[in-house]
C-alpha cells in the first residue's frame, strides 16, 4: 500500500486530496498546523494526522519521521499549503511580505529537503508542488504571490532534471479558481487608506477576479489532478487542473505580451 504526505490537509484541495487517496486504498499523511481541527479526516481508516507548519522546521521534521514510522515509507510528497496575497506593493510591511515567501516557496522547499533523503535512499518517490495558473501568468496587485507561484514554477523544473536520474519524479499541478476558503482564511489582502491611488486599481481588480471565477471547480476536480500526476510513469512535468487553467493557459502560450495582457485589462474595464 502506498503512501502520501500532504501539507495544508486541513480544507480546500489538502483535505479533498486526502479523502481522494484514502479511499483509493492509501495510506495518508495529512499534516496541518492544528490536527485537532480535523477529527472527521483522522477518523478515517489508514489516515495519520500530524502537526506541520511549513515555517517551524522542527514540526516538519518530526511530522516527516511520525509519517514514516507510521507507514513504513512516504511514495508521494504533496506540497500542498500556502496562501494568497494580494495589494500593492507598498502596503506591506516587509513582515507581511516574508511571510509570504516563507509559507509559499521556503517552506515548500524545507519540506521537501526533509523527505528528499527518504526518497533518495529508496530510489523512488514523487514530488508534487501545487502552483496555479497565477505561476505563469498574472493579475493586478498580485506581485508577493505571483513572484511566490513563478518561484514554485521554476524550482519544480530546475529539481525536475536533478532528481530524475535518482528515480524520483516531480510534478507541478497548476489549479484555476477553486471553491475553497482561498478567499478566507488563505487569503491576505492589503490596502492602505494612505495610498488611495491604488483604489482604481483593486476595483479593477475585484471586476476582473468576478468575471473569472464566475465558475470555479470543485476542490475535488483538482485531488483528481493531483491523483493522476501522482500515478503518471512517464515524464510529464505540468497538470492543468480545471476548464479555466486550461483556456488561460493555453491562450497564454499561443498569445503574445501585447495580446494577452491587453486581453486581461478589457476584463477589468466596468
Amino acid at each position: 500500500m502506498k503512501t502520501i504526505l500532504i501539507t495544508g490537509a486541513s480544507s480546500g484541495i489538502g483535505a479533498a486530496t486526502a479523502r481522494h487517496f484514502q479511499a483509493n486504498g492509501w495510506n495518508v499523511i495529512a499534516t496541518m498546523r492544528n490536527p485537532t481541527d480535523s477529527p472527521e479526516l483522522g477518523a478515517l481508516e489508514n489516515v495519520h494526522l500530524a502537526k506541520l507548519d511549513v515555517t517551524d522546521a522542527g514540526s516538519i521534521t518530526t511530522a516527516v519521521g511520525e509519517g514514516i514510522e507510521r507507514f513504513g515509507q512516504i511514495d508521494v510528497l504533496l506540497n500542498n499549503a500556502g496562501y494568497g496575497a494580494y495589494g500593492a506593493l507598498e502596503a506591506f510591511s516587509m513582515d507581511r511580505i516574508r511571510r509570504q515567501f516563507d509559507t509559499n516557496v521556503l517552506g515548500l522547499m524545507e519540506v521537501t529537503k526533509a523527505v528528499l533523503p527518504h526518497f533518495r535512499q529508496n530510489r523512488s518517490g514523487t514530488v508534487i508542488n501545487i502552483s496555479s495558473i497565477g505561476g505563469q501568468i498574472t493579475f493586478p496587485l498580485g506581485a508577493l504571490y505571483h513572484g511566490t507561484k513563478f518561484a514554485v514554477e521554476g524550482l519544480s523544473e530546475s529539481l525536475h532534471y536533478e532528481l530524475e536520474p535518482l528515480g524520483i519524479r516531480v510534478r507541478i499541478v497548476q489549479p484555476g479558481m477553486i471553491r475553497t476558503n482561498f478567499g478566507g482564511s488563505s487569503f491576505d489582502f492589503a490596502m492602505d487608506e494612505n495610498l488611495p491611488d491604488y483604489a482604481p486599481m483593486a476595483e479593477a481588480m475585484g471586476r476582473l477576479f468576478g468575471k473569472l471565477a464566475a465558475n470555479p471547480s470543485a476542490p475535488e476536480t483538482v485531488a483528481q489532478v493531483i491523483w493522476d500526476a501522482a500515478n503518471e510513469t512517464g515524464s510529464r512535468l505540468r497538470f492543468r487542473a480545471g476548464p479555466d487553467a486550461e483556456e488561460l493557459l493555453n491562450a497564454r502560450k499561443q498569445q503574445d505580451d501585447q495580446t494577452f495582457i491587453g486581453g486581461l485589462k478589457q476584463k477589468m474595464v466596468p
